[in-house]
């Protein structure tokens, strides 16, 4: 393996070295396209399954709807066709003939769903309809980053419709904090959730709500967003249904959506000169034990207690990796899991055998200490969750350290490059002050509930809300 570039001098190009050579995906001979390799698919796996127990847990059902969705359903809700029209993928030929009708590869499945939602939906019995999918789309992207942005990407997206517009928008907060959750809870990182702009809002919703996080070189991400579609296209759809008072009416529609893009995050949130750093709770190995082997030491002893080390990490439901492959030498074995992130390496060798102890390596601060043998499978699980709660705190620390506020562009347009992070300042809300920031290739990451500044960051009218900026991936 090729030595990773210096995080601190170029995160971009350490990223996307460590994707690599982590093997958490490959490159696909499709334009924009990867490969999600085992390892890398696993880390999903564990957000995937956290995530949709929390949505089953909301309410919600799972359900499976069509990749090909007919061009004019899009065309059904003009400012949604209007926001994917440049990254749409439409299929005009199949069977060797040409399509009646094109067919476009799903960018989101908002059209297709609520189609559906109409043939459903008769009766205000028959509401409120929750529904989750989790599915691939299709976004034609120009400029590509593994995991953070990609042409085809996994995710879930959540769509419900609603008898009130306030159930409805209770429904897109339920789940913006189910993933401001999943975010501190599993993946360790620190997010700032609020309303994005009328400019940034979703084609087609009336609200966008976003959690954003920022990375170590001081670029937001956005992690995902939750949106209060109102009735916009319940019109367009013909979602008709009687009311409680015998009338004709029209559901409130939310969605809501995560992506494999939440593996991109954690990998530069977390990361370091050595590799990945992965949070305990989603990941793929939890512990690899390295048996430290020399010629002539008892082997039968060192089996006995690896034996024993297995069946304890079994009985505490720890994911474990046995690293008994002899062609490589320890230091080769601690420089692979450490490059994979694994967040705790147990070495034992014979001496540490006959002192009926170990020693454990936290991978987030490379700590070590000894535990004992006897209780081993106890002193790892309870030292995962130390871990997984000392990485959210390192994280939360490291952002807050590039946290400012400022009161007007002048001030603080040029530290944008040269102190990149969250810039917290006052906004009137116009659109022409917004775009202001355009010059300085950055935008705004959401809309905060506190007023600190009083005026705008531009002009000099009373400021409405504060307002995180940030330049974004």
């Amino acid at each position: 393996m090729n030595k990773l570039p210096d995080i601190k001098q170029n995160v971009s190009e350490w990223y996307n070295e460590v994707i690599y050579q982590a093997e958490l995906a490959d490159q696909s001979p499709v334009r924009g396209c990867i490969v999600i390799r085992p390892y890398g698919f696993a880390i999903w796996e564990h957000i995937r399954d956290s995530l949709d127990a929390r949505i089953k847990a909301t309410g919600h059902e799972n359900a499976a709807f069509p990749l090909l969705i007919p061009e004019s359903f899009l065309k059904r809700e003009a400012k949604h066709v209007e926001g994917f029209s440049p990254e749409l993928a439409v299929v005009t030929h199949a069977g060797g003939k040409e399509l009646e009708e094109p067919l476009v590869v799903r960018p989101t499945s908002e059209t297709i769903i609520h189609y559906m939602f109409a043939r459903w939906l008769k009766s205000w019995r028959d509401l409120p309809i929750k529904i989750n999918q989790w599915a691939n789309v299709v976004r034609w992207e120009m400029r590509t980053r593994p995991f953070l942005r990609t042409t085809e990407f996994f995710w879930q997206e959540g769509h419900t419709a609603h008898e009130t517009y306030e159930e409805a928008h209770e429904e897109a907060l339920t789940m913006l904090r189910q993933y401001v959750s999943l975010a501190h809870d599993e993946l360790a990182i620190p997010v700032v959730s609020g309303r994005k702009s009328e400019s940034e809002k979703f084609p087609g919703a009336d609200i966008t709500y976003t959690f954003e996080a920022l990375m170590q070189d001081g670029k937001a991400l956005q992690m995902g967003t939750s949106h209060m579609i109102s009735q916009a296209f319940a019109h367009s759809f013909e979602m008709k249904y009687q009311d409680r008072d015998g009338k004709e009416a029209y559901p409130y529609l939310t969605s809501w959506g995560a992506t494999t893009r939440l593996i991109g995050a954690l990998v530069m949130v977390h990361g370091d000169e050595k590799g990945l750093v992965i949070p305990p709770r989603v990941a793929p190995i939890q512990v690899v034990i390295i048996p430290i082997k020399r010629k002539d030491d008892d082997e039968a002893l060192l089996a006995a207690a690896l034996a024993s080390i297995v069946q304890q990490c079994k009985d505490a439901g720890i994911r474990y990796l046995v690293d008994n492959d002899d062609t490589k030498s320890p230091g080769a074995k601690f420089y692979k899991w450490e490059l994979k992130g694994v967040p705790m390496r147990l070495e034992i060798g014979p001496r540490d055998v006959a002192s009926k102890q170990a020693i454990i390596v936290r991978r987030y601060n490379g700590e070590k200490s000894t535990v004992a043998l006897e209780s081993i499978g106890n002193s790892i699980a309870t030292t995962l969750n130390e871990i997984q709660d000392a990485m959210f705190k390192k994280a939360h620390e490291h952002r807050a350290q590039m946290w400012y506020k400022e009161a007007k562009l002048a001030d603080f347009a040029s530290k944008l490059d040269e102190k990149p992070g969250f810039y917290q300042t006052g906004w009137c809300g116009d659109l022409a002050c917004e775009e202001k920031l355009k010059e300085y290739k950055a935008t705004t990451r959401c809309l905060l509930t506190e007023v600190d500044f009083k005026e705008c960051f531009v002009c000099n009218k009373a400021s409405k809300h504060d307002v995180l900026i940030a330049k974004a991936y």
